[in-house]
């Protein structure tokens, strides 16, 4: 065989295995039941998930964003506040829709001072909660580039499924 081919199947596998992950990801989000235990699903799942250097999860905290917590090579910004209306995630829930950014350094939404020390050079940043967001999935990577479709699609399928985990645990509260 030659290694186009060799090299073809070894990325078809690798997909396999992610969108692998993402099902095992949607599953464990069917059970949960808070906030807290949505957190800990996508702080498990997405990283790997994506094929990401580090994923970050983000909530609102009046006109602040909380870095509430992160997987990641390197430490981000768990547990640090940034003002909404300066930060990629405050976009991202403002507008209710995803943040593709290929470069860091080269995106007016980005808050390229709080990059400059980390190893993030391209980013995504989805939305949880299409109608009303009440969190934002980060995912960074430590090359500049776009996202793949398929990285974008994958985040995009875990924030619905998060979405949609903590729709049925505010439901359930009321009945």
């Amino acid at each position: 065989m030659d290694d186009t081919f060799e090299g073809g199947r070894a990325k078809d596998k690798a997909l396999a295995a992610r969108w692998s992950a993402a099902a095992e990801a949607i599953e464990a989000l069917a059970g949960a039941r808070s906030l807290d235990a949505v957190v800990t699903v996508l702080r498990a799942f997405a990283r790997r998930v994506v094929g990401a250097d580090g994923i970050a999860i983000v909530l609102p905290d009046g006109d602040r964003c909380h870095y509430v917590a992160e997987d990641s090579m390197e430490p981000l910004w768990e547990g640090q506040f940034f003002p909404a209306s300066s930060c990629v995630s405050g976009w991202a829930m403002k507008h209710r829709e995803t943040a593709v950014i290929g470069d860091v350094f080269d995106d007016p939404r980005v808050p390229v001072d709080a990059y400059r020390t980390t190893f993030v050079r391209s980013m995504l940043m989805v939305p949880i909660g299409q109608t009303k967001p009440i969190a934002a999935i980060g995912a960074y990577w430590s090359e500049a580039g776009e996202p793949s479709d398929h990285e974008i699609a994958l985040l995009e399928a875990l924030a619905r499924a998060a979405s949609v985990a903590l729709e049925n645990e505010r439901l359930a509260k009321r009945t």
